[in-house]
């Protein structure tokens, strides 16, 4: 193997693709900052426990370590942003009000999320902290949706589900922890198999009836008639009640720009992280989710200030590579090299002020436009600049 090979599911970014997701990036941060949303630009490395806080074992799991060579300590290279920006605004803004905050860079996980995915995502997103209610949700929902749209996506399957139905059957039956770890596994899995094992093996503590409303949650995938077969066969109990009036309220304010909106019942990412409705965005004939988001609570109490929050994230390496063909390096201006030129170099200036790509042409170097990638130039004609078609 030669030692230029990068490691699976790392990859670098070529001129074209690293183009559009820099042109993709600044016109979404834009459009969150008129949306009243501060950019934070946490560190690539903190301390492990600062980057596993509130999320349990997930991101212990996902996070590369190293020890830090100044104070013993471990360390953790981030494998998601959302931690930080908690403790930004939990410990270091510490505003009584709302906070909306937004980020954009780069985040690194030990194992890929997806067969196609990358290991170094480029993560962009955005959090608010400080209101409960399901106005926020909306608000984080749509924004997403926003630059969905901006980015060019033209159909977007929208999954909704809400933690609170699984964690409401675990509490009110009162289930042990080693049988909700296995159940957990089982219904992220729809594995209705293992889930019917399990509460029979256990049946001393799972009765019948929330045995079968387990068994269901794999099946309450669809529109919003799964919300009307929830309430029919789930139990009556106050989490599971609240959580599917959460979703209607969502199905009746939120549309979905030119796509679909379902429900997943079942849908228990973050399980360990979120404590309410979560979604996920899918586009056509794409297998990975590109967009993530969900209602985390709580999330900053181990930074001295618990605190309600709900946020979104996008991998932009994901985002860039959907909509096809990619786009090429735009085209420059080809300048030839005068030294003392005055009038060529103020024409130079005045190209590159207004958005041109103007390459010199350095002395002593063969011919070939490819090599500058530029489709006109520059040529003295009357005693002034003019451009030309190469």
């Amino acid at each position: 193997m030669r030692n230029w090979v990068l490691p699976e599911y790392i990859e670098d970014i070529l001129p074209a693709e690293a183009q559009r997701i820099e042109s993709m990036r600044r016109e979404i941060l834009d459009l969150l900052l008129v949306h009243g949303y501060q950019l934070v630009a946490p560190p690539m490395l903190e301390f492990v426990e600062s980057l596993t806080s509130g999320s349990g074992s997930d991101m212990n799991l996902r996070m590369f370590k190293v020890v830090d060579q100044l104070s013993g300590k471990m360390m953790g290279l981030r494998a998601d942003i959302t931690p930080q920006t908690a403790r930004i605004d939990a410990h270091l803004l510490n505003c009584e009000g709302i906070t909306r905050l937004c980020y954009a860079g780069s985040v690194l996980q030990t194992v890929p999320t997806g067969l196609t995915s990358t290991r170094e995502p480029l993560q962009i997103g955005a959090e608010i902290y400080g209101h409960v209610g399901l106005e926020s949700d909306l608000e984080i929902q749509r924004l997403m949706l926003q630059i969905l749209a901006i980015s060019e996506i033209d159909k977007v399957h929208l999954d909704l589900g809400h933690v609170a139905v699984f964690r409401g059957l675990i509490r009110g039956a009162k289930i042990p922890a080693n049988i909700e770890a296995g159940l957990f596994s089982a219904i992220q899995a729809k594995d209705i198999p293992t889930i019917q094992d399990l509460c029979s093996e256990f049946d001393k503590n799972i009765n019948k009836k929330i045995g079968q409303a387990l068994m269901l949650l794999p099946k309450l995938y669809g529109d919003k008639n799964i919300l009307a077969k929830a309430r029919k066969f789930l139990p009556n109990y106050p989490e599971i009640t609240k959580g599917l009036d959460e979703l209607e309220v969502v199905a009746a304010e939120l549309k979905v720009p030119a796509g679909t909106l379902a429900f997943d019942l079942s849908d228990l990412r973050g399980y360990h992280y979120h404590n309410g409705m979560v979604f996920s965005a899918y586009a056509n004939n794409h297998p990975n989710a590109i967009a993530l988001g969900g209602r985390y609570d709580d999330i900053g109490k181990v930074f001295g200030r618990a605190r309600p929050a709900t946020g979104f994230s996008i991998d932009l390496r994901e985002l860039s590579r959907i909509k096809q063909p990619l786009d090429p390096c735009p085209k420059g201006i080809l300048a030839p090299y005068r030294k003392n030129d005055k009038a060529l170099e103020k024409k130079i200036a005045r190209l590159r002020k207004n958005g041109k790509i103007v390459v010199v042409k350095l002395p002593m170097h063969g011919r070939g436009k490819d090599t500058y990638n530029c489709d006109k130039k520059l040529i003295l004609k009357d005693n002034a600049w003019e451009i030309i078609n190469i």
